[in-house]
């Protein structure tokens, strides 16, 4: 399986939303939401190459998937 990269917002929301399904994506603050994604055994790129857009998309994607 490949791994997870930053650009894969979707699939990283997915993943979270597995893994942490009573988490309300909103209650959870940049850097741990960092931390949770590179954390992912699914994630294999650079926490340091992580942008605020790329994690606020996540977060959103996510909420969409709570919300589901």
């Amino acid at each position: 399986m490949k791994k997870r990269t930053w650009r894969d917002i979707d699939d990283i929301a997915l993943d979270l939303a597995e893994r942490y399904p009573n988490l309300d994506p909103l209650a959870v603050k940049t850097p741990e939401l960092k931390k949770m994604i590179a954390e992912l055994p699914t994630f294999g790129d650079s926490p340091d190459a992580a942008s605020d857009k790329a994690l606020e998309a996540i977060q959103a994607a996510w909420y969409n998937e709570y919300e589901d």
